[in-house]
């Protein structure tokens, strides 16, 4: 091979946005689309090679941040792809849906509240219906608020944020398991926040540490059926969590720059590796968290 016909490397450490970014705040839910800059979820950089070829996805939280990116390189690799979201989260939703029917795939867009266990049943059912049924069920939804002291953090927060990352997760999984054949797989999101809690995130760190725990939990429960449970353990990636009350300002203005390639990381950049624990090569793999974490050797 001559050097002309050798791919282009990068240095991961010069390739994304580095801090310091421009204060932004926004109200919850957030949007992706009013981000400066606005996050890399692969729209024109990723490319699929077919490895999830005929696999019908649930995503929750597909419109923005690391669960865009999923829903992206999902369709890419042969997906087809529902996405749940909250409603006013429509216009970034819609961007998702029409990059997945580019990619010649079924696209269904789900809005919701994963609050509420009815409509987690109802999300689930209209998935299967919508798709003709499910492979893989990602959860990459999140709730996350800070609050500088535990006094000044409210029973209303604190159920607000057990709903949405605990027990949405719970009611998702026991209404997807009936639906899964063997050789399908549950791959949800935790954080480093679960091994190294920031003192401002009692709550979220909490919920992601229970996260971890039911992942390695149900891995071992639901292999004997055929279905694998995995985790994946985000650190700082650039996403509209991170603008709409998960951290203070002045945090956001330094985001990232705590880890050794001292800027947070790109959607786009975890994206394969929930390809990877969707696809049949990762047939060996269950109950495991995959740390990517920007170089702190979390989880270990």
């Amino acid at each position: 091979m001559s050097d002309n016909d050798r791919p282009d490397l990068i240095n991961p450490m010069t390739e994304y946005p580095a801090p310091p970014f421009p204060e932004q705040p926004q109200p919850w839910p957030g949007l992706q689309s009013k981000m400066r800059p606005i996050p890399d979820c692969g729209e024109t950089s990723y490319r699929g090679s077919g490895r999830l070829a005929g696999q019908r996805a649930l995503i929750t939280g597909g419109d923005s941040g690391i669960g865009r990116a999923v829903a992206i390189a999902f369709a890419r690799e042969g997906a087809d792809v529902a996405i749940n979201y909250l409603p006013a989260e429509q216009s970034d939703a819609d961007e998702v849906l029409n990059l997945i029917r580019d990619a010649g795939r079924t696209a269904v867009g789900l809005p919701g509240d994963i609050r509420e266990e009815a409509f987690c049943k109802q999300l689930v059912a209209d998935a299967v219906t919508q798709l003709g049924g499910i492979d893989t069920f990602v959860n990459c939804a999140g709730r996350q608020h800070y609050a500088r002291h535990i006094e000044e953090l409210s029973t209303e927060d604190f159920d607000w944020t057990l709903k949405t990352n605990l027990y949405a997760l719970f009611w998702l999984i026991k209404a997807a398991v009936p639906h899964l054949k063997p050789g399908s797989s549950i791959i949800a999101t935790t954080s480093r926040n679960a091994y190294q809690p920031i003192d401002i995130l009692i709550d979220y760190a909490l919920t992601k540490a229970g996260i971890a725990n039911m992942v390695r939990g149900l891995g071992k429960q639901l292999l004997p059926q055929g279905i694998r449970v995995n985790g994946v353990a985000p650190g700082p990636f650039w996403t509209p969590l991170q603008v709409c009350g998960a951290q203070p300002q002045s945090v956001v203005a330094e985001f990232g720059a705590d880890v050794v390639y001292k800027r947070p990381g790109q959607p786009v950049e975890i994206a394969p590796v929930y390809v990877t624990l969707a696809s049949p090569e990762a047939s060996y793999v269950t109950a495991q968290i995959w740390g990517i974490t920007g170089g702190n050797g979390v989880p270990g």
